[in-house]
């Protein structure tokens, strides 16, 4: 039977009114049009959860199934060599499986008929034995979700190797650390993004952690007791498990879907990770700071009606998946509820949120890595800042000087004073401070490079950490499916 696509105006035969168009979910679009990952999304991820792409994972867990019952003496190996052969997506007819679906609630029944249909007389009804439609939807599932962790895992790297380049470059470019949105202390720029680098090396070995919790194998029957395969049902659950390169657990996740539900959380980290970077960048790209900027390009980020306008689109981009992601995320904590063997209504939420998930948290971290490897930086900008406040970004550093002759407290108070005059006077606090008749001691200027802290051991801390996980991660890489 040869695979079909989906026809629009095909009337459904199991419509009880054709004028109802919920009733034939299988004609023309089934999803709105989503402008934002087609715009930014990765088209990698999106491939991971294609339509045929879920099929072909049913199809898998199915073969892998008969192999592993073959393997295990359940049925004759020629029936387990044929049914697997008969599990590939030429036998699928998309239109009538998705019609018949619809009347089942689930795809597994209407597929294994339809695959059954394509064996001979003797392997005919020895597919699926001792299985249960969620075993082969989750381990389809977790096929596509292990693909997923690999891509994300990736797409980390991708970022976190630009932004090692920058911190590597940049640590000793100096600029004003910001609180609460004013000028607070001296900083470089190389030690500000090494604290985003860090984030981005737990994030990745966050994402290494919940691979082998996802990617793993369901089978255990119609109430979670393997009752329907009986004493075989270790060995073929194992070695299901090994064909399939998925990790393997006696212990049913029917309903135990804490699984599911870290992997959203390391997806919506992810972008939230990202996000943070992107409203940095949109932050300090500001007309009134800009330090920084978007990769530069014709007509990128341009306004139809102001010529003048750069808009930093893949930052904007980042931050509305990434918010969509932490709403997508917070449903999954919710169907963990689900109670007694089986779930009755909380799993199809997964069916939504699981690849929308992992297509935001994607398109979030290439859209970050695109950024971060062509960041523009403006370190004369950056040191020009600083001396547009006044010379207050100092206003610690003369205070923590003061404090080793009179005390903390009696230094906050003179140097609070002594803002407070630079402010009426609209002169700079270096020059406030030089005019202090009783100075004790006397005053004498404090270059900003010499109050940064240590930088190099903020960036050269970052950067081991990150060089050692992408060791760790790249031996993963290889061992991955």
């Amino acid at each position: 039977m040869a695979l079909t696509r989906r026809a629009a105006g095909v009337p459904s035969t199991t419509c009880p009114d054709e004028r109802i168009v919920s009733c034939r979910p299988a004609d023309g679009l089934r999803a709105p049009f989503n402008l934002l990952t087609e715009l930014f999304g990765d088209p990698v991820m999106a491939g991971v959860f294609a339509e045929e792409q879920a099929v072909r994972g049913w199809l898998r867990a199915e073969a892998a199934l008969a192999q592993a019952q073959g393997d295990a003496g359940v049925v004759d190996d020629d029936i387990a060599r044929e049914v697997a052969r008969a599990c590939v997506i030429e036998n699928v007819d998309f239109d009538v499986l998705w019609r018949d679906a619809r009347n089942v609630g689930y795809p597994i029944l209407p597929l294994v008929r339809m695959i059954d249909d394509a064996l001979s007389d003797r392997a005919a009804g020895h597919m699926h034995l001792g299985a249960t439609t969620q075993d082969i939807m989750d381990t389809g599932l977790a096929l596509q979700l292990a693909e997923a962790t690999d891509r994300l895992i990736v797409l980390t790297g991708t970022v976190g190797d630009a932004l090692a380049d920058i911190v590597d470059v940049h640590r000793r470019t100096y600029m004003a650390a910001r609180t609460h949105g004013q000028q607070a202390v001296p900083t470089t720029f190389g030690a500000k993004v090494a604290v985003h680098l860090a984030e981005f090396t737990r994030r990745r070995e966050r994402l290494v952690a919940v691979r082998p919790m996802i990617a793993c194998v369901s089978l255990f029957g119609a109430g979670g007791t393997s009752a329907a395969l009986g004493p075989s049902a270790p060995r073929v659950r194992q070695r299901m498990g090994q064909i399939l390169a998925l990790e393997v657990t006696d212990v049913p996740w029917h309903v135990a879907r804490d699984r599911l539900a870290e992997f959203g959380l390391a997806c919506s980290t992810l972008a939230a990770s990202c996000s943070r970077f992107a409203r940095e960048v949109v932050a300090l790209s500001r007309t009134e700071i800009g330090e920084v900027s978007e990769p530069r390009g014709h007509h990128r980020g341009a306004s139809s009606t102001m010529p003048q306008k750069s808009n930093p689109i893949a930052s904007e981009a980042i931050i509305g998946m990434s918010l969509t992601a932490a709403a997508l995320s917070s449903a999954l904590h919710v169907a963990m509820e689900a109670g007694h063997e089986r779930a009755a209504g909380e799993w199809q939420v997964e069916w939504v949120v699981l690849p929308a998930l992992a297509v935001m948290a994607a398109g979030c971290a290439l859209n970050a890595a695109e950024i971060a490897s062509g960041l523009e930086v403006y370190p004369s900008t950056m040191r020009r800042n600083m001396q547009t406040g006044q010379g207050f970004v100092m206003a610690e550093a003369y205070m923590m000087r003061l404090a080793g002759h009179m005390g903390r407290e009696r230094a906050h108070d003179r140097m609070y004073a002594a803002v407070l005059e630079a402010r009426g006077r609209g002169e700079s606090l270096d020059a406030v401070l030089a005019g202090m008749s009783d100075s004790d001691p006397p005053f004498e200027l404090i270059p900003l490079e010499d109050y940064v802290g240590d930088p190099d051991l903020v960036c050269d801390t970052a950067l081991r950490a990150w060089r050692a996980g992408t060791r760790s991660a790249t031996s993963i890489e290889r061992t991955a499916i």
